[in-house]
Order: structure tokens, then sequence, then C-alpha cells
């Protein structure tokens, strides 16, 4: 092989290298971590951010909520075996003034984030609901202020199987 050859086949699988790299998709995330971790190291991390375990509220075999004194929400996880299958924000708010500017800043900033619209099935003024769907999973933003003030961010990892 010569030497304009060596360079040639270097250049091809280097750019080859490149564009293997390029095609890998970030995991689907709550928060920064990855959803598809197992649930023992997702508990984890939430544990290390402050949060923790509210064993009254939690089924172990199925669901864990999760609490901390320095957020305005309290964290579902839904899970299957090790498995996470979903991760819920449930806000805790006195009016239906903050949950809607509540809402409509999160919405923002997913749209933001995302880069792209949201399928908005209701949109009144104390019920709406955004959903965004990306690569891993969608996000629901769901606002209910029928009889009190209800704002809920829902993290919903897709099926695989299909």
């Amino acid at each position: 092989m010569t030497s304009d050859m060596k360079k040639l086949f270097l250049i091809v699988v280097a750019v080859a290298a490149l564009w293997a790299c390029s095609g890998e998709k970030a995991p689907f995330n709550y928060r920064g971590l990855a959803m598809n971790m197992p649930l023992t190291q997702f508990m984890d991390s939430l544990q290390a951010r402050g949060f923790a375990v509210d064993t009254a509220a939690s089924d172990s075999g199925k669901t864990w909520v999760l609490k901390s004194e320095g957020v305005p929400y309290h964290v579902l996880l839904a899970f299957k075996g090790e498995k996470l299958l979903m991760a819920q924000e449930n806000y805790t708010m006195s009016t239906n003034d903050s949950t809607r500017d509540a809402w409509q800043e999160l919405r923002d900033n997913l749209e933001k984030e995302l880069g792209t619209w949201p399928n908005m099935p209701k949109h009144g003024d104390d019920h709406k609901v955004a959903t965004f769907e990306t690569d891993g999973g969608f996000i629901t933003l769901t606002l209910e202020n029928t009889y009190s003030p209800n704002l809920n961010v829902r993290y919903t990892v897709k099926d695989e199987e299909k």
C-alpha cells in the first residue's frame, strides 16, 4: 500500500467513525438523569440531590414517592422490577394563578430545550394539557384547577417492545 492510499484509508476510517459517533442519541432523561438506568441507581441519584422516600405514600412493589424540602413538588416513580416506567412531579401550590404561571414557564422552558411544539389536546384557562414527544418518551404537563390548584409534569418512557 502506498503512502497516499494509507492516508486515504485513514481519512475514510476517521469519517466513518465520526459519522457513527454523531448518530448516538442521548437517552430520555428526567432533570438530567437518564431514565434507562437501573431503578436503584436512579433512586440513589435523586437521594443525592436531597430527595427522601416517603414510605407512607409509597408502594414498594410498584411506586416510590420522594420529597425534598427545597422544591415545590414531590416525585412519584412508577417501575416494574428495575425498569423505570414513569417519573411524575406533583406541584404543591396555593392559588390557581401560581399553577397557571408555573405551567406556562415549564411549557416555555421545555419548548426551548426540546426545540419543538407540544401537542395540546386541551387548552383552557384552568385545564391545559401539553405533551412533548421525544425519541425516548413523552413529557406531559397537566394543569387542572377545577377544585384546587393542581399541576403535574409526567415523564413517560416509550414502550420499546413495539
